[in-house]
């Protein structure tokens, strides 16, 4: 959402590191932070995960010690500046769990991920090979010593970051979930499970991603006219096995088979977000590497030009490319799990396969390529569900009903009662 003054209310962002000349947007090292701690906190982070090991591939954040923006914070509200703080992702280096705690304010809280009700991990592990879900459930068991998985070894870290959250955060939250998966994962955490939970959808600048010509965008971009192209997104998770790239993969070859002999077998594969490497996989048909994008320009152009966006992640809190495409009449292809089934409409704006199962995911990726006009009538639903869903305006109103019920319960250090089970 645009930050500023709307629908009555004036927000100011603070960020660790500002890559925006907005005014209401500020960065940089909280006030009072001396040069010492600023170099010392991150070791001390470190510290705190040694001889920690884990299967699980994903982040793992301990939130300590203090950063010093909880401080700052605090100065702003006694300064008149803030009367409710609302937290997005965080991670090492931006708030600590006791500073979140110590906030005396109306809390609410935007989860882009698991670590909020987990330990320090901010995904659990991703499905294995044959699974629908993931077999990590410590959030809703309580991180007892007898729920740790076997391919953890050394200190209990995540057992030792979900005891620091239920020691410190002992005051009522507002949640906010961009998906249904997410919400339910919340709801059924021990250490978020009873606090007040509402599902509002990231929103989108509709102007930014829009619909444009597909031949003029290939044009620009150097591709064949008249290719089927498929689009997959790789940025900073082309080697995460979250994001499923090794199903895509196996799901192409599948594809390549049954196409064979058709229109489709001159099938090409975009991937943005990740320059070539060194051995690429040989798929039977060309694969373009787009390398970093630097500028959304550039992505709406890939969006428009590909025939069908595939978003095979194992796991997503929402998937943020999958909106994208839609908002720019691209149909998107993914497997039927966690925040994606919120953002596909299946077979009204794309498909959704069977998780995790590469043969569905081919069977989906060719049923949207096979008829040109069954495609364009996607991408047609696809433009108008985002504007009727993602439409920044009707998200800051949703945000403004909650801003008024966490208002509404007072400030945080006034008749609150424990939230945890």
């Amino acid at each position: 959402m645009e930050h500023g003054t709307a629908h009555g209310l004036t927000s100011q962002m603070r960020v660790v590191t500002q890559l925006t000349d907005d005014p209401t947007v500020t960065g940089g090292p909280p006030a009072g932070q001396s040069r010492i701690w600023r170099h010392l906190q991150p070791r001390l982070s470190q510290q705190a995960r040694r001889g920690f090991q884990t299967c699980n591939p994903t982040l793992h954040s301990v939130a300590w010690p203090t950063t010093g923006l909880g401080t700052e914070l605090l100065q702003r509200h006694r300064q008149g500046q803030a009367d409710l703080v609302h937290l997005h992702w965080l991670g090492d280096g931006t708030l600590s769990i006791q500073e979140i705690g110590r906030l005396p304010m109306p809390l609410v809280w935007t989860l882009h991920d698991q670590w909020a009700f987990c330990g320090a991990e901010h995904y659990t592990s991703p499905p294995l090979s044959g699974e629908t879900g993931s077999s990590d459930e410590r959030f809703a068991e309580g991180y007892s010593p007898a729920s740790r998985p076997g391919h953890e070894a050394g200190p209990d870290l995540n057992r030792r970051t979900w005891l620091s959250k239920r020691l410190a955060w002992s005051r009522p939250i507002h949640i906010v979930c961009p998906s249904n998966w997410l919400a339910d994962c919340a709801r059924r955490s021990t250490l978020m499970g009873t606090l007040p939970i509402k599902v509002i959808p990231h929103p989108i600048d509709l102007n930014v991603w829009a619909p444009c010509d597909q031949a003029q965008a290939r044009a620009l971009l150097g591709l064949p006219a008249n290719r089927p192209f498929v689009l997959f997104g790789a940025i900073g998770g082309g080697a995460d096995p979250r994001k499923g790239a090794d199903l895509l993969l196996e799901a192409l070859r599948r594809l390549r088979s049954q196409v064979a002999g058709t229109p489709l077998e001159q099938l090409e594969l975009v991937v943005f977000g990740q320059s070539r490497p060194a051995h690429p996989p040989n798929l039977g048909f060309p694969i373009h590497y787009t390398g970093h994008l630097q500028d959304d320009l550039s992505l709406r152009l890939f969006y428009a030009a590909a025939d069908v966006m595939v978003v095979p992640s194992r796991q997503e809190a929402f998937g943020q490319t999958a909106s994208e495409a839609q908002a720019c009449g691209t149909p998107v292809v993914a497997f039927s799990t966690g925040g994606l089934v919120d953002v596909v409409d299946d077979r009204m704006t794309g498909c959704l396969a069977e998780p995790f199962d590469p043969a569905s995911l081919a069977e989906a990726i060719h049923w949207v390529l096979v008829d040109p006009q069954r495609r364009l009538k996607l991408g047609m639903a696809a433009r108008q569900r985002a504007e009727r869903l993602w439409q920044p305006a009707r998200v800051a109103g949703l945000y403004a009903d909650v801003y008024g019920q966490a208002l509404k319960s007072g400030f945080r250090n006034r008749h609150h009662t424990p939230f945890l089970r």
